[in-house]
């Protein structure tokens, strides 16, 4: 079976002491990394619950911990312009010396655009914007000057310094759409990233990224695969969940820890943690 990097993401609303709280029992306990989630407002039929802003959280994340890796899972195309969202980006792989994982999706949520009035195009048009968005911050990340003409993104002749401390900052790309989505995943990702599904389905899926790898002319062993797998009270299922996960090449687990306790929460993935690292 496959090595298995684990995660912790606290996916909802919570207090700040919360999330300070789950950092450092990522940090401290052997987590391989440790994300938060991109919204304006709290989704789900209460809307009116606290949320903070997610680069502003990874910019904590990176001065409250030391040797865990840090990202959004993931980070909504729509809400930034990605001149804006690389150079942030940067500066979060700066403050944490390096250990910035940059995940990015298409954006979806239309009442958090409605409220700011973002235009939130067609499913299509939205893809389009990704795949350029993930051109052009690799490109500020990668060149001393950056000229880009798309249709929906320009960039004339920027500087974007510093350039990140790796090498190369990890792109995770969520989302599972066979058409187009798996194919900027093939084009652009470092890891692809899976909100949920059966086994079976995540398998299928990585099997339409070979093959779109396969027509962009990339080697797929490039991409890591990645999914999310809500802790539940059942720590045996949550195993064999996890060992199916790993019997089809995911290779990065993370574990979603919720309110009202998201602290003791994260305390029992922890405890997991070495039965875990056993499967891979």
């Amino acid at each position: 079976m496959t090595s298995i990097r684990y995660g912790l993401k606290l996916s909802q609303h919570a207090p700040i002491k919360d999330f300070r709280g789950v950092w450092q029992v990522a940090d401290e306990s052997g987590f391989d990394h440790c994300w938060v989630m991109d919204h304006f407002a709290t989704i789900g039929p209460d809307q009116e619950g606290d949320m903070f802003e997610a680069w502003t959280m990874q910019a904590a994340m990176a001065v409250a911990t030391s040797r865990t890796r840090i990202g959004c899972m993931v980070t909504g195309n729509t809400y930034r312009h990605p001149g804006v969202l690389a150079k942030t980006a940067v500066t979060v792989d700066h403050l944490s010396g390096g250990r910035l994982e940059f995940g990015i999706g298409a954006g979806w949520a239309e009442y958090e655009h409605t409220m700011f009035d973002l235009e939130l195009s067609p499913p299509g048009e939205r893809l389009d914007r990704l795949e350029e968005a993930c051109e052009v911050i690799r490109l500020l990340w990668t060149q001393p000057r950056t000229t880009f003409e798309g249709r929906h993104y320009r960039i004339t002749d920027a500087v974007a310094e510093p350039k990140p401390l790796q090498e190369r900052v990890p792109m995770w790309i969520g989302g599972s759409g066979r058409k187009r989505t798996l194919r900027i995943v093939a084009r652009f990702a470092d890891v692809w990233n899976a909100a949920g599904g059966t086994p079976e389905e995540v398998a299928e899926l990585c099997g339409v990224i070979d093959q779109h790898c396969a027509d962009v002319g990339r080697d797929p062993a490039e991409i890591r695969r990645s999914v999310q797998v809500r802790l539940g009270s059942d720590e045996d299922e949550t195993l064999r969940q996890v060992e199916a996960y790993a019997k089809i090449g995911v290779q990065d687990v993370i574990l979603i820890v919720l309110p009202p306790d998201p602290v003791r929460h994260a305390e029992r993935a922890a405890a997991l943690l070495p039965r875990l690292r056993e499967l891979g």
